[in-house]
């Protein structure tokens, strides 16, 4: 089988088991599967694979087909121009979360060595993306899951990015607060979707942990007790950014009414996702 086949028949079955973008999702598995670049691929159609490299394409592609997330089966995700490793029992990092950190920079700007918190860290995405893109800046990531905040320290030294990491439910650790309470941007993508989505859930993300997902009736429990949080404990002049699910931003707007400057931003696709405010 030479390459030009084997990322054929992947194409087709990935297609064949609903998988949205097939043809990206083929070259990627094939680029696991032989340890070549993608540019050698492509250059090298007529190469035959070796046989311990299309038992490993087939291994792979029959855990996608089965809907396994592609992130989970290649070990790693991109996001922000890094390359994360990720695993399950973590919530794999989404495009859409980078639109909250692009947003986040843009109101640091002019801001020296400025302080930021990302709490709901995953894997460490936004708080490392911040810290990339900012080397001066102080981070601090929180996470209430143990197995997360020891996958933000990984991804923060495979990276050599300097980092600090703690398990807190929100705020709630002393270090964490402490940090809150000096920091000059608090982001957060937490757990924003409401119980009731949980039947209507796409195979891929049955495989992230339903603790990274749900947020009460109406997807805002997390996000209330957060902006309750903050309130209290952010210095005059704090960035409180928010991701949330484009069906609650507005009813989580009301509960910032007293803040100051109060926006509300959308994603790619015209959706209100991103709440941002200033204590």
């Amino acid at each position: 089988m030479t390459v030009a086949e084997a990322r054929e028949l992947t194409r087709r079955q990935l297609e064949s088991a609903g998988v949205d973008s097939p043809g990206p999702e083929a070259l990627a598995l094939l680029e696991a599967a032989t340890g070549l670049a993608r540019a050698g691929l492509l250059l090298r159609p007529e190469r035959p694979l070796a046989e311990r490299e299309r038992l490993r394409l087939l291994a792979m592609l029959k855990r996608r087909m089965a809907r396994e997330p592609l992130q989970h089966i290649l070990g790693v995700a991109a996001f922000y121009g890094l390359e994360l490793a990720v695993e399950p029992g973590v919530l794999v990092p989404r495009p859409e979360t980078e639109r909250l950190v692009e947003l986040a920079l843009q109101r640091l700007v002019g801001v020296p060595s400025p302080r930021v918190l990302d709490v709901g860290t995953g894997c460490g995405a936004i708080a490392l993306a911040v810290r990339a893109e900012r080397a001066d800046a102080e981070v601090m990531a929180a996470d209430v899951a143990p197995a997360a905040v020891r996958l933000a320290r990984r991804n923060a030294e495979r990276l050599g990015l300097a980092l600090t990491a703690r398990r807190s439910d929100l705020l709630a650790d002393a270090a964490v607060a402490a940090f809150a309470a000096r920091c000059h941007a608090l982001l957060a993508n937490l757990p924003y979707l409401p119980a009731g989505d949980a039947a209507e859930l796409q195979p891929e993300v049955r495989h992230d942990p339903e603790a990274a997902l749900f947020s009460g009736e109406d997807g805002l429990a997390l996000a209330r007790r957060l902006i309750r949080q903050s309130a209290r404990l952010l210095q005059e002049g704090a960035l409180l950014a928010l991701e949330l699910d484009p069906r609650n931003v507005q009813r989580a707007r009301r509960a910032v009414a007293a803040w100051r400057d109060v926006t509300v931003e959308t994603d790619l696709a015209g959706r209100e996702r991103y709440l941002l405010a200033v204590r």
